[in-house]
């Protein structure tokens, strides 16, 4: 079973079609119910909207628990909020995360927002933008590295260890677009938007048991 975690802020529908859709003989189900994300065998923690809401409606449902003990022993994917949430500390709306990954999640810099030419960037960042795989990773099996994938954000993470940095993206400075540590990987795009390569993601995600050597990783500097 693949529990997909439902607190109320985010585009589940989609996560859920796209899941079924490349893992059919999957029990696929969203859920805000802590036993069945407890009982399944991989969970999908999605998420959009603002982080101090998020993060008030994952306690409020009663989920801190549920997706702590989920981050710990069962393959993991966050995806865009869900990513965010796993670090200690967000400037959208000063307020505190799970504290799973160390590091911060920032907005990106108005000071900085100008591409090649000198043109403005708007912020969110939304649209297609290229992904380049940081490490060797079950999940990246198959997709062409700098494989192009849908993003809506305004902040990003800064994780305190480089070394969990699966990918990077460039808007206009290089940020941390995955990240991946032993049974966890999380995403700051939308996989069940970004077609093809989203698609060959969450079909590695539906057949992963969740091993992962950081010892055993290629890294390379992104």
């Amino acid at each position: 079973m693949i529990a997909i975690v439902d607190y109320g802020m985010g585009n589940l529908r989609s996560v859920e079609k796209a899941v079924e859709h490349v893992s059919p003989n999957s029990k696929v189900l969203v859920t805000s119910d802590p036993g069945k994300i407890l009982e399944a065998d991989r969970v999908i923690f999605p998420g959009q909207g603002a982080m101090p809401d998020c993060m008030r409606e994952l306690d409020a449902r009663g989920l801190r628990d549920a997706v702590l003990q989920a981050a710990r022993d069962k393959p993991f994917l966050g995806i865009c909020i869900g990513l965010q949430m796993l670090f200690e500390f967000s400037e959208e709306g000063n307020v505190a995360g799970l504290g799973i990954l160390r590091g911060r999640v920032k907005r990106f810099p108005a000071d900085q927002m100008f591409d090649t030419s000198g043109e403005k960037l708007k912020v969110p960042h939304i649209g297609w933008n290229e992904v380049e795989e940081c490490m060797s990773h079950p999940l990246w099996e198959g997709i062409e590295d700098q494989s192009r994938f849908y993003f809506v954000h305004s902040y990003y993470v800064e994780p305190e260890d480089e070394s969990i940095v699966a990918a990077t993206s460039r808007y206009p400075f290089r940020f941390a677009s995955a990240v991946a540590k032993r049974n966890i990987f999380a995403v700051q795009f939308h996989p069940e938007k970004s077609q093809h390569a989203g698609l060959a993601l969450l079909r590695n995600f539906s057949a992963w048991n969740g091993e992962f050597s950081s010892g055993e990783k290629q890294v390379r500097l992104c």
